[in-house]
């Protein structure tokens, strides 16, 4: 009597790297892959015990220095890179912006101990989603892995308050702020909102609007502005110096 065959194993990548066109049908969960950037082990086995714990997380790597943290970006392509900024071989502004060369669709947490709205701000321009603080991780790491796993931006406590201040209070007159854009100032505010990473009921709130107005809102402004993606959308606020980091 032959033995039975092994079950077939479905791959969850294809041949391509991409999510193997089986594992809708079958309803695998992707793993959502994170690579660990920090020159302190001790930290790396922290964030990575905390990361572990959230659903379907899977660290692919972990890296020392900025040189090897692109060689991983290359090999492995993770979803998410949380990344010290003060690491040997090249510093983080360097490795966000060639994190956005090499690998687009890898989003970036930025794990800092240096409060500075300026240095936040340049990361956020560069490309990264995410600034958290070490000294909050133990309270917003998680949080901000959940929000960024959704393309939504995340700020460590201290700046939210300040970027909240800035949103509401308006750092200049809207309808002057984007010269050439055919956003209407509701639009422009909604921009600066979302920026700051606040979520569409919470916009909702502060502007006294029903949620699903927000929505139509944000649908005009990523089509007028031609966004592809909700990243696109926060850095172009950044970099616009609509919100303040």
């Amino acid at each position: 009597m032959r033995n039975p065959a092994p079950p077939t194993r479905v791959p969850l990548r294809s041949s391509d790297g991409n999510a193997h066109p089986l594992q809708k049908i079958m309803n695998i969960e992707k793993p959502y892959r994170v690579l660990i950037a920090d020159d302190h082990v001790v930290v790396r086995r922290g964030v990575r015990a905390m990361l572990e714990t959230l659903p379907s997380v899977e660290i692919c790597a972990e890296a020392s220095d900025g040189n090897q943290t692109l060689h991983y970006i290359k090999k492995e392509k993770p979803d998410l890179l949380v990344l010290d900024l003060t690491m040997p071989e090249m510093n983080g502004l360097e490795v966000v912006r060639s994190v956005r060369e090499e690998s687009p669709s890898t989003d970036i947490l930025v794990l800092t101990m240096h409060f500075s709205e300026e240095l936040a701000r340049e990361c956020l321009s560069f490309g990264a989603l995410g600034y958290v603080l070490k000294s909050d991780a133990d309270t917003d790491l998680l949080t901000a892995v959940d929000h960024i796993r959704q393309h939504q931006p995340y700020f460590t406590s201290q700046l939210s308050i300040t970027m909240s201040k800035t949103c509401v209070q308006g750092p200049g007159n809207p309808e002057s702020m984007l010269p050439g854009t055919n956003l209407t100032p509701r639009e422009v505010e909604v921009l600066q909102l979302l920026g700051s990473g606040k979520s569409n009921k919470e916009i909702a709130g502060i502007i006294k609007v029903s949620t699903r107005t927000v929505e139509s809102h944000r649908n005009h402004i990523m089509e007028k502005m031609q966004f592809e993606s909700f990243s696109e959308l926060v850095r172009f606020a950044v970099r616009n110096n609509l919100v303040e980091p």
